[in-house]
């Protein structure tokens, strides 16, 4: 491993760094990547805490990061935003590539990250299929986000009299006691995705009681065996042996029923695979950018700068 190495993993709850220090490693964890802004200057602010903390230009600066647009998607952008650019060789990549990189290594199999959103990566011999991570707006089903809001309609409906009444009003009432009061206090609220996203949490916790949280959780432990699944069944289609291999990551899957159904669906759908344990995470996942063969399918998804990606 490169100890002159930065790896950056940015995500919506905390862009987290790790450099080496006389052996030892070194991390901190700065606020997250605000998504409805420009990703890469929020990157290059990160990087410069780092330089600074650590009193050191990295030879190399590893990145996987949620909110990666395709125009943002440049290595050479990055790096010319940084105050101190010589040197430098810069690897920069969606964090579904470095979830998987962290969970799996290099082998087939599919990894589905679920945090505040979700993204769901399938790599076979041959091909890599993205599944999700679109966001609140346009997907990430089965996301903390996702269950959230799923909570709110629930509520909403049973204010309503339209849904069965359900026991996740008590915590969303205890946010907003006028509940006919919420939905303006909420779109009008400056850190709303985390909000939605937090009461994920409560599904979760109330589900052993209250069939309307237990079927929320059920619905998106199912949403997301459909992203693994899907994924799969992409990379198979473009040849290899069929990926098997399935590893989890994220504080979604801490809901036990999310994680039964998601488990139970899986089976369902294709009885041959196999849930493991993740080697790592994703800042684990950003080291092993930087190595990763130069003939692995995941290469298509990294952006490097020109300078040193030939070494």
């Amino acid at each position: 491993m490169n100890r002159d190495l930065l790896a950056v993993d940015g995500g919506q709850t905390g862009i987290k760094l790790r450099w080496f220090e006389q052996g030892q490693s070194k991390e901190v964890v700065l606020p997250g990547v605000q998504t409805d802004k420009a990703v890469l200057p929020q990157l290059a602010v990160a990087i410069e805490t780092a330089r600074e903390q650590s009193r050191k230009n990295f030879d190399t600066i590893a990145i996987g990061t949620t909110g990666l647009t395709r125009t943002e998607h440049d290595a050479s952008s990055l790096l010319s935003q940084l105050r101190t650019s010589a040197g430098d060789y810069v690897l920069l990549a969606h964090d579904s590539v470095t979830s998987y990189l962290g969970a799996l290594a290099e082998g087939p199999g599919a990894v589905v990250a679920a945090g505040t959103g979700v993204v769901t990566l399938a790599v076979g011999a041959h091909a890599v299929a993205r599944i999700d991570g679109w966001g609140n707006i346009m997907g990430d089903a089965g996301s903390a986000y996702w269950i959230g809001q799923q909570v709110l309609i629930a509520v909403m409906r049973a204010c309503d009299g339209r849904g069965p009444a359900t026991i996740l009003t008590e915590p969303v009432r205890a946010m907003w006691p006028d509940l006919e009061e919420a939905y303006i206090s909420l779109q009008s609220s400056t850190d709303r995705i985390a909000v939605v996203a937090s009461f994920a949490r409560f599904a979760s916790t109330l589900a052993a009681e209250d069939e309307v949280a237990a079927n929320i959780c059920r619905a998106a432990g199912r949403e997301l065996a459909h992203s693994v699944v899907t994924g799969l069944a992409r990379v198979r289609e473009a040849g290899g042996h069929s990926p098997e291999r399935v590893a989890v990551l994220g504080g979604v899957f801490a809901g036990e029923l999310i994680s039964e159904e998601f488990g139970a669906q899986l089976q369902r759908l294709n009885p041959k695979i196999r849930i493991q344990e993740p080697a790592g995470s994703g800042l684990d996942g950003a080291e092993r950018l930087a190595a990763l063969d130069a003939r692995h399918p995941l290469q298509s998804m990294i952006s490097k700068t020109a300078s040193l990606s030939t070494t």
